[in-house]
């Protein structure tokens, strides 16, 4: 459920969520349950950095991670099948397959800087079982639930003049089947 940050238009005399509260502020979790614009416990975001075109930088930053990674598992023999598969229940950066037929879900962290630390420890207990869940709609939908498969991360780093530093990280995690 996408909720949006900041009504368009306050009615006259009353003052958006950013207004009220600076990102941080510790005043910003009071009310919020009986506000109704924001769940309780929200966090405001900061401003979304735009380039000169008015682009979010974040995505265009995931993007350029997202060939970095590519080129880098195309020059490690494997063979990208599709980029940003997308289903109702999230997304999987990249699919790939090794000579063997191995299929490979490949979910591509980019930083810029080291200020959040390495970009794999993002990759969270309740991402790895979106991504799983990714997985499985992928794989019903080639009827291929008995091909053998992994789940790889790759941690792309984009460093000071604009150095680009890629890692794979093969067989990152494991899924088992529940039940």
């Amino acid at each position: 459920m996408n909720v949006p940050l900041v009504e368009p238009r306050a009615p006259r005399g009353e003052a958006t969520l950013v207004e009220r509260f600076r990102p941080g502020d510790a005043r910003a979790f009071e009310g919020m349950a009986r506000d109704r614009r924001e769940p309780a416990g929200a966090v405001l975001a900061e401003p979304v950095p735009v380039d000169r075109r008015g682009r979010d930088r974040r995505q265009e930053t995931g993007r350029r991670g997202e060939r970095a990674a590519a080129r880098a598992l195309r020059d490690a023999g494997l063979r990208i099948l599709q980029h940003g598969f997308r289903a109702r229940c999230g997304e999987i950066d990249l699919i790939a397959e090794d000579d063997g037929g191995l299929l490979v879900f490949v979910e591509v962290k980019t930083r810029r800087g080291s200020g959040y630390g390495a970009p794999a420890r993002s990759v969270t207990a309740a991402k790895r079982a979106r991504i799983a869940r990714v997985a499985l709609v992928y794989l019903q939908r080639r009827s291929w639930l008995e091909r053998p498969c992994r789940f790889d991360v790759v941690e792309v780093r984009i460093g000071p003049r604009d150095t680009t530093r890629v890692r794979h990280i093969p067989d990152a995690f494991r899924v088992w089947p529940s039940g």
